[in-house]
């Protein structure tokens, strides 16, 4: 863990793309604290007003604030993210460790079920999924999470592939160890490094695929705010509204960017080889 951080605090990027992350956090977790107004309470007075001091984004076509539903659209784009991506993972760990271990047939046919799942793409899939379904907030995160589990099966996969035949795991078979601690006890927590930069890389995947939704009137629906259907909102009015649109595409260009330099990071810092040649880098420059 030293020479994680250690590693992990070089990356200047990564640093700063993990701060801005804890920061949108805290502003969505405490988002009533924050929020100035009511977001969904109209005002007829104010519908579309410029960005002033007591309303420091705007006003949107009802005489919402923009900034107390960017705040509380922070809590569902998050949340979504959060939830879809844990129920992938599960889904991936799972079936990417009976897979490596077991080997077979058995593998063969989780690669072919990966390969099918793959083939289609992932957006127009949720499209067709959610025209049968009525769009909520447990919908969506649940239609993502199983539409994006195949890239964890495979990274999973791969790792209990080479740890298997490594000596900790024979050593363990060979004293009488069950399958079942074998596979959760000793090979899964060395195979969770991959995992763990395949979650914080797919969390910005997942809130760029649920604002796309909200944006096309699929995702979570009002009088939820989300960033993608604030920016649906504003497309009739970006000429007289442009903070409507603005504010929510910067809000997303942001947390995209910034979880994908904490992704970035985690994942050079756990590469042995990449942190050995930044040490020797630290270690010229010093």
């Amino acid at each position: 863990m030293k020479d994680f951080w250690r590693a992990f605090r070089r990356n200047r990027l990564a640093v700063v793309g993990g701060v801005v992350v804890i920061v949108l956090v805290v502003l969505a977790a405490f988002a009533p604290l924050f929020s100035p107004w009511d977001p969904n309470r109209p005002d007829v007075k104010k519908i579309l007003a410029d960005p002033t001091r007591s309303h420091p984004l705007g006003t949107d076509q009802l005489g919402r604030d923009v900034l107390s539903r960017m705040l509380f659209g922070a809590r569902v784009s998050l949340a979504v993210g959060f939830v879809s991506v844990g129920i992938a993972t599960a889904i991936g760990i799972v079936l990417g460790a009976l897979a490596g271990y077991n080997g077979g047939s058995f593998d063969a046919f989780i690669m072919r079920l990966v390969d099918l799942m793959l083939v289609f793409p992932r957006f127009f899939l949720l499209l067709a999924v959610l025209a049968f379904l009525r769009p909520s907030i447990w919908t969506i995160m649940a239609v993502i999470g199983l539409t994006g589990w195949m890239g964890v099966t495979r990274l999973v996969r791969a790792e209990f592939l080479a740890l298997k035949e490594r000596e900790f795991v024979v050593w363990s078979q060979a004293i009488g160890a069950s399958g079942y601690r074998v596979v959760w006890r000793h090979i899964l927590p060395n195979a969770m490094a991959p995992v763990l930069v395949a979650m914080t890389l797919g969390i910005p995947a997942a809130i760029l695929t649920e604002s796309g939704l909200s944006f096309l009137g699929l995702g979570v629906q009002p009088p939820y705010a989300t960033w993608g259907n604030i920016l649906n909102e504003g497309k009739d009015t970006i000429e007289i509204g442009w903070w409507l649109s603005f504010y929510p595409g910067v809000a997303i260009l942001v947390t995209v960017l910034s979880y994908n330099l904490l992704g970035e990071g985690i994942r050079d810092a756990l590469d042995p080889r990449l942190r050995q040649a930044a040490g020797r880098v630290a270690t010229r420059k010093g």
